[in-house]
This record gives structure tokens, C-alpha cells and sequence, in this order.
């Protein structure tokens, strides 16, 4: 048995394979840059209306209006002093623009336009190159695409974007009294929600889940299974069958196909029957059964590694010290990962701490970190995962 920070060592200690791409970027959405971009052309790359009004030249409060500019137009335009022009939002501004002047801020007379403050230069106007400039190194390798990566990647022209390519993820799910959501439930028998549970996880974090396969306990199944799958896929995630019961048939299976044992059991609540082994460049996590045990072990050293295969930096979830909302006791003598709520700058231990009951995982947002026994005071710091 391993401690969670041997376990986090050994799995970021693995030499990992990256591969660029160059995806179109409405498909690189939580990918890694492979490489740093830089901006071809000044953002804005001309002066700009920062809204609808009017565009004046000088320091009066009245202007002769001269013609209109909107959003789009491309032509040259210029203001000289005591002059005015109709502009709208994005338009761009004519030369020897003071400043533009909102239109609530107006009153127009015919042609004459009147002001309703006075003229502050630059005021209202966006100008070239004040947000980004030609040349500015905007995203450096390794820089996690979000959606606002996109947009300002989209606004400097790009169509694709240079990416390391995702790892190939599979998950299998293991057990005699498993049945498919929607099937008819007997006595002793469980709807299977691991597979889906972790699939949607993975989606919550920018990978996609190739495959979902549901396997009996049998041990030449699974063994063939894992065998298969792992000839597909880059990362495989089983679920159930790694503890000790006489049905526990995958640390078996995984030996048969060769895949070298890196740690097996993890010193933590939940999720001590956990076990990462590598075969070549595929990688195996073999994840307890119960629900929140299962989607506990995806969260803390699923995570990383598959960050670090795709060129991140494998940091897994975002870690804050909050205060406790009330007094908390932990007796257990293993460090616990506690299903929590986090809302007014205070953290909530929830009810329903067992590993099988994923139910208070859905209502909370953190998972609370303790090394146990301890005793909380409200307000004392508490180290939560964001989840």
C-alpha cells in the first residue's frame, strides 16, 4: 500500500508520448497548445467606437453633424474641428477623433448636434492595439483551450490551432449484478452508472470517452476485454472486481495481459482498492466499485495523468483552503476525501459520507481533504478539491 502522494509521484514520474496536431478550432476545445501563438496584426487593429453615439473633433458643446459611420464601413473618414459624425458600436472612428460621446449623453437639433457633457479626450474610443499587439506572444505551449481561447483566437484569424492530441480513454465496467438503465430490476441486481458516471467526467474536463463496455465477473471475460481494449485505447478505467472478494477476478486478468503493477492500494477514504499499471504506452487504473469511491479516484489520480498525455501540466483539480461553515469531527485514521458544499466563502460537510453514496457528491461542489483524527472549530482552514 501506497500513500496518496507516493501514488501522485509514481503516476506524474511516467515518461509520457505527445503527439502534435493541428486541430480546427472548433474541435480544440480543452486541448494543450503544442506551441506558442502570437498575434499576426494589432487587436483592435483600428481605432473603435466603444458604443453608439456620436464621434466629435475638439472641446465644444456643439458639433455640425457631417455623415454616419457604422459597424463594418471601411472607409476613410476624418473629422476636422467643430465636427461631428453618427457612429455606432465597433465602427471605426474617423482621423482626428477627440472622443465619441454615447447618444444618451445627446441631443440632437436638426444638424446640430448638443452635448450633455463635456468632451474627455479618447473617451468611449478603443484604440489600436490596446488589447493585444502585433507580434504579443497571446498563448504560450501547454495553455489549456477554453472557450475564451477560442474567441480570441477566432478574432485574430486563426482556423486551426497547433495542439497536442488527446489520449484515447476506455472504460470498462465489471459485475454479475450490473444491468443497463431502462432494463428490468430484480432482487439483487444494480443499474450501472460507473461507466457513464466517469464518461460524463471525463467530458467535464475536455477528453471523451471511446468506449463503454459492461463485463460479467468472470475472469477469461475480463481478460479478454482488457486484452482488447487495451490494443484500442491509450488509457483504460475499470471499475469493480479489484478488491478481494472471490469475484474479484481484474488484478488477475491484468496480469495475465502483461501490464506491469506500478502501485496497488492507496492509504486514503475513499477509494483503497485502487490500482495504476502500464503495459508499452497504455495505461490501466483499476477503480473501486462503489460510485463515489470510483469518481473520488478518477478526481485525484485519474486526472493528472491524463492532463500530463495531453500535454498539460497535471496539476489535477483546482485546491483552496476554505473555512469550515461549522464544527467537524474526522476519527478516521486515513486521510479522507469528504463530499462537501462550498457557498458563502464557507465549506459544509455533507451527510452521506459512504463510499457507495454518490447521491451527496451530486448536491456538493468540493471534496474536503483531512488527515485524520482531527477535530475542526467552525472557521478553522480546510483544504477543498473543486470538483
Amino acid at each position: 500500500m501506497v500513500s496518496i502522494k507516493e501514488a501522485l509521484e509514481l503516476v506524474n514520474q511516467q515518461k509520457v508520448k505527445l503527439i502534435q496536431d493541428n486541430l480546427p478550432l472548433a474541435q480544440s476545445l480543452g486541448c494543450y497548445l503544442s506551441e506558442d501563438i502570437s498575434s499576426p496584426f494589432d487587436l483592435p487593429s483600428f481605432d473603435n467606437s466603444a458604443m453608439d453615439g456620436y464621434a466629435v473633433c475638439g472641446f465644444a458643446q456643439q458639433f455640425e453633424i457631417i455623415g454616419e459611420v457604422a459597424a463594418g464601413n471601411t472607409s476613410s473618414n476624418s473629422l476636422s474641428d467643430g465636427k461631428a459624425m453618427r457612429i455606432f458600436t465597433g465602427g471605426k472612428v474617423p482621423e482626428n477623433t477627440t472622443a465619441v460621446i454615447m447618444q444618451e449623453k445627446t441631443k440632437v437639433e436638426g444638424t446640430t448636434l448638443i452635448l450633455e457633457e463635456e468632451v474627455t479626450d479618447g473617451k468611449n474610443v478603443r484604440r489600436k492595439g490596446t488589447e493585444i499587439a502585433e507580434g504579443q506572444v497571446v498563448f504560450k505551449k501547454g495553455h489549456k483551450v477554453t472557450p475564451a481561447t477560442v474567441g480570441v483566437l477566432s478574432s485574430l484569424g486563426y482556423g486551426s490551432v497547433a495542439a497536442y492530441q488527446q489520449p484515447v480513454i476506455h472504460v470498462i465496467a465489471t459485475g454479475n449484478e450490473l444491468i443497463e438503465p431502462g432494463e428490468k430490476k430484480e432482487t439483487g441486481q444494480i443499474y450501472e452508472s460507473n461507466s457513464q458516471t466517469l464518461a460524463t467526467a471525463l467530458q467535464d474536463h475536455g477528453f471523451y470517452c471511446g468506449s463503454q463496455q459492461k463485463i460479467a465477473d468472470d475472469l477469461e471475460a475480463i481478460a479478454d476485454g482488457i486484452d482488447e481494449n487495451l490494443e484500442q485505447c491509450d488509457v483504460l478505467l475499470i471499475t469493480g472486481g479489484i478488491s478481494v472478494g472471490d469475484y474479484d477476478y481484474v488484478k488477475q486478468a491484468l496480469q495475465e495481459n502483461d501490464v506491469e503493477e506500478i502501485f496497488y492500494k492507496v492509504f486514503q477514504k475513499p477509494g483503497k482498492p485502487l490500482y495504476f499499471g502500464r503495459r508499452d504506452d497504455q495505461y490501466v487504473f483499476a477503480l473501486p466499485g462503489n460510485p463515489a469511491s470510483s469518481l473520488t479516484c478518477f478526481y485525484v489520480h485519474v486526472l493528472p495523468l491524463l492532463q500530463r498525455l495531453s500535454g498539460g501540466t497535471g496539476n489535477g483539480l483546482m485546491k483552496i483552503n476554505v473555512p469550515i461553515a461549522h464544527e467537524y469531527e474526522v476519527k478516521f485514521d486515513r486521510p479522507v476525501f469528504l463530499k462537501a458544499l462550498i457557498e458563502d466563502n464557507h465549506v459544509s460537510i455533507l451527510d452521506g459520507q459512504g463510499s457507495s453514496m454518490i447521491h451527496s457528491m451530486a448536491q456538493g461542489n468540493a471534496l474536503a481533504f483531512v488527515q485524520g483524527p482531527v477535530q475542526y472549530s467552525k472557521g478553522d482552514p480546510i483544504e477543498c478539491l473543486l470538483i
